[in-house]
């Protein structure tokens, strides 16, 4: 595959405080091919939005949900209105480094994978709360079992993909769950996932982390449906 442009789908919902940043860094980290950056407001009620307006120009672009719809829907209307040949998810918290694309970028400029996941579990991090490491790691092995892999982290939101790959699949949640579905597929489709140890800097409950505990039993329930479902009903008609 010869990649020239990366799209970077920005989910948003009341990141008032950090979005800004957030498309700063995407903005400025040096990469070897071309980039867009689309940051999709999914009903955000805190000003958000308007934070984002004023800063849209021919890289940065603005799609706008009328309601919140979950992170799942963010996501599905980013990957409907990319352009570039790979997809990259960036999440406005400021968890994760951009500069962490470039040792990702590396495997699928030189043909080696067309999926790409950033492994918090290899790289430096700020230490997680205990039993998030435990329901990460759970999911994680769950998935390996389910389908016959090796993966650290399932739940990472650092997923670098080639577009038409991503493109062909009919995705379909609406909330977390997306990780485990765009996972799923990904393995059902027969490639295989590279890993990258990324940094991470994890936030906690009090400093505005959204995913709970409770997010856990989707994610199962996920793992284990689009494990069963039948191959066909995975892409696109």
């Amino acid at each position: 595959m010869s990649y020239q442009k990366l799209s970077i789908i920005i989910p948003v919902f009341n990141e008032r405080q950090t979005v800004a940043e957030a498309i700063r860094r995407a903005r400025i980290v040096e990469l070897p091919i071309d980039r867009e950056i689309i940051v999709v407001d999914d009903g955000s009620s805190d000003g958000s939005a308007e934070v984002i307006a004023q800063l849209v120009d021919s890289t940065v672009r603005l799609v706008r949900q009328p309601a919140n719809g979950g992170k799942g829907t963010a996501i599905r209307a980013g990957v409907e209105v990319a352009t570039g040949d790979v997809v990259i998810i960036f999440d406005a918290d400021l968890e994760y480094d951009p500069r962490d694309w470039i040792p990702m970028l590396r495997p699928m400029l030189e043909g080696q994978a067309r999926v790409v996941y950033g492994s918090r579990f290899t790289g430096e991090r700020r230490n997680m709360l205990f039993w998030h490491w435990v329901g990460n790691r759970s999911l994680s092995l769950l998935t390996n079992v389910l389908y016959n892999t090796t993966l650290s982290d399932m739940e990472t939101c650092s997923k670098m993909i080639d577009t038409e790959l991503l493109k062909s699949f009919r995705l379909v949640s609406s909330r977390f769950e997306i990780e485990p579905e765009i996972t799923a597929k990904v393995l059902r489709s027969g490639e295989r996932i590279w890993e990258v140890p990324i940094t991470y800097a994890g936030r906690e409950p009090d400093e505005g982390k959204k995913i709970t505990w409770r997010d856990g039993f989707p994610a199962l329930w996920a793992l284990v449906r689009w494990r069963i479902t039948p191959r066909r009903s995975l892409y696109r008609s």
